[in-house]
């Protein structure tokens, strides 16, 4: 059964994040944020962005005007310590890398079809610094539930703490495409997942567009960049397991 984080028991919680965002961003950045005319009014919809930094989550919650759920992975061995407990605070689906996490998955799913907001990086981890294949999951989301996607990219994040140590405020921006989608596939087995790496390389296409060029790693249109991304794509727990979640999509 899917798992519930019961976000009416969140919400005070989740609101005092929210508020303590806006001058924490003020404070600690020179932020940007750009198309707030793209934000739908209501769901069912998929929030990707680029996944760079630990701190992408909480830009997130900086710019997100609704109630926003979150799926992310179980272990955070990129993000300081201190900073763990934001995600603990405000809750989030935890996705098991290398299992499937059919529990995550169907509780994400849950909350599209019940007209919620979602937020997801589909590349699965932050540990580089260019634009990397998206795993399966954000496209297995996208195609059950027909939710449309909005596009974020976000720039500067990975500069926050390394610039404040230097006395200085980094600057982040905060970019919003519009609304695309939805998805559907029509095959099985093979053909099914092949449907849905393509959806995934759509999805990452998008977020391409709303980064920097330099950024753009496996979706640039420049040849070096994509050289200089190669390798970039290995995924760190392709063969791994973390937790002993079983079954679910590969």
């Amino acid at each position: 059964m899917p798992v519930s984080l019961d976000p009416f028991r969140r919400r005070p919680i989740r609101f005092l994040l929210k508020q303590l965002s806006i001058p924490a961003f003020a404070l600690l950045t020179r932020l940007e944020i750009n198309g707030e005319e793209n934000l739908p009014h209501q769901g069912p919809l998929l929030v990707v962005g680029n996944h760079f930094s630990f701190v992408d989550p909480v830009a997130f919650v900086r710019f997100a005007p609704w109630p926003i759920e979150f799926v992310g992975g179980a272990a955070t061995p990129h993000a300081p310590l201190w900073t763990r407990v934001i995600p603990f605070l405000w809750g989030y689906h935890k996705l098991y890398r290398g299992t499937g996490s059919r529990n995550a998955l169907r509780a994400a799913e849950a909350t599209l079809n019940n007209g919620g907001i979602l937020a997801i990086f589909p590349e699965a981890g932050s540990w580089a610094s260019v634009l990397r294949p998206a795993r399966p999951g954000t496209a297995f989301l996208a195609t059950r539930t027909g939710a449309r996607l909005l596009p974020v990219g976000l720039d500067g994040c990975t500069d926050v703490f390394p610039s404040l140590f230097r006395g200085r405020r980094a600057r982040v921006t905060i970019n919003i495409g519009k609304p695309f989608g939805p998805f559907s596939t029509t095959g099985s087995g093979r053909r099914h997942r092949q449907e849905l790496d393509e959806i995934g390389h759509e999805i990452m296409r998008q977020i391409a567009e709303l980064i920097p060029p330099e950024k753009r790693g496996h979706y640039s249109s420049d040849p070096g960049i994509r050289e200089a991304a190669r390798g970039a794509e290995i995924y760190p727990w392709a063969d791994k397991i973390e937790g002993q979640v079983k079954g679910g999509i590969r």
